[in-house]
């Protein structure tokens, strides 16, 4: 055993892939592009995950990396031009510049589908996303057990959220005329 557990963060990659198919079916969309940061690990992993569930499912998938916020811009252009919809995995330089992605995404009349909310609020049109607020009281609720001496860390499994939510994002959807199915809430 060992002393780390915790919790994980990680998006449901295949649920996601399944969520774009819902709303953007390979027949009607078949090229998928996937924009992520270069400089983060997790972005990678990601988007080479979800690349291979997406493929599986009839999809051409191109690969779009930025390096900074520099060359955030041309890039998210480059992906436009080539592709039908787009996939933002959780990617932290995507989430601190949704707008610099909206203000090319949405004039060139191409959804995103975003890996989780943040990035959906500001420049997505839908997510299947994780509680963050949930998934700090998992944590949280690890800790307290810890701390109790009811559990011992070395043999404490890593915990996800399990409670998943589709969500669109009502002005991004307006703007590019997407009307999502039902079963998707509003992103407050």
């Amino acid at each position: 055993g060992s002393n780390i557990s915790g919790t994980s963060d990680l998006a449901p990659l295949d649920q996601q892939a399944a969520l774009l198919q819902e709303l953007f079916p390979e027949t009607e969309y078949p090229n998928v592009g996937l924009l992520y940061c270069s400089a983060e690990p997790n972005s990678i992993f990601q988007v080479e995950t979800i690349q291979g569930y997406l493929e599986d499912m009839g999809y051409t998938c191109s690969t779009y990396a930025f390096t900074d916020v520099n060359d955030l811009s041309s890039v998210t252009q480059s992906a436009c031009d080539s592709s039908d919809v787009i996939y933002i995995p959780t990617d932290n330089t995507a989430a601190n510049n949704t707008e610099t992605i909206a203000n090319v995404v949405i004039p060139a009349g191409v959804p995103v589908v975003a890996g989780e909310s943040g990035i959906c609020s500001g420049c997505g049109v839908a997510t299947l996303s994780i509680d963050y607020y949930e998934l700090g009281q998992i944590t949280g609720e690890m800790a307290a057990r810890i701390l109790t001496g009811e559990e011992d860390v070395s043999e404490m499994a890593i915990e996800y959220d399990t409670t998943l939510t589709k969500l669109y994002n009502p002005d991004n959807c307006e703007a590019l005329g997407i009307t999502p199915p039902d079963g998707y809430e509003p992103i407050a």
